[in-house]
């Protein structure tokens, strides 16, 4: 392996001999380098080195460009799945009208649906920080006006001159169809990478030498 962790192929492969698996996981057995990139060009695949540590190290016969355009294509989609989430913000008043209310909240659904965190804030301006009980009615307020798509992350709580309050998008409840599917894919793969290492472990494990019926005559 290099240090970019991509396996060596074909003529970067300098054993003597190596272990072959063909494109469709089928054992080859142990062949010298020579004769295995032979094979690997009669079917016009790249002999790729998987278990370098193995003795003789094993490798596979597949179309290398190809494997990696499908892994750097589910690699994409992982990425794309994958959404930062962000802290979007609302300000309040202790002062402020129901039309302004209405407006924060479409707001604070639109990032909440989106995906996002909203903190919702209010300053206290002059003497109205006296009364902060008035600005703890107003954000319980919005929060249970909002209560169908988000939940307060956390209290509203006084800082300054400031009261703040986060809310969190709510999770989605998953049905039993859809938590059960899940489940079974995730014992499936499970599985499956069970089997592959001990398949890999079976491959590194040295064989006994078997004397045959013939030697033990002499």
């Amino acid at each position: 392996m290099d240090i970019n962790n991509e396996p060596m192929i074909n003529e970067e492969i300098r054993d003597r001999e190596v272990r072959v698996i063909d494109s469709d996981g089928s054992q080859l057995g142990v062949m010298s380098i020579m004769a295995a990139m032979q094979l690997a060009e009669e079917k016009s695949l790249d002999l790729v080195k998987i278990v370098p540590t193995a003795k003789p190290p094993v490798c596979k016969l597949m179309n290398y460009d190809k494997h990696r355009f499908e892994q750097a294509k589910h690699e994409r989609e992982m990425r794309k799945n994958q959404r930062i989430v962000e802290l979007k913000e609302v300000q309040l008043s202790a002062t402020i009208e129901e039309n302004d209310i209405q407006t924060r909240f479409k707001n604070a659904v639109k990032f909440l649906e989106a995906g996002d965190k909203v903190k919702v804030s209010i300053r206290f301006r002059g003497r109205q920080i006296a009364h902060a009980n008035i600005g703890i009615q107003i954000m319980l307020d919005f929060a249970k006006r909002i209560g169908d798509l988000g939940t307060v992350e956390r209290q509203p709580k006084l800082d300054g001159r400031f009261m703040i309050m986060i809310i969190a998008p709510k999770v989605e409840k998953k049905s039993f169809a859809e938590r059960e599917l899940e489940r079974k894919e995730k014992e499936a793969q499970e599985a499956k990478d069970e089997q592959d290492r001990l398949d890999a472990a079976k491959l590194e494990a040295p064989k006994k030498k078997v004397k045959r019926e013939s030697e033990n005559m002499i």
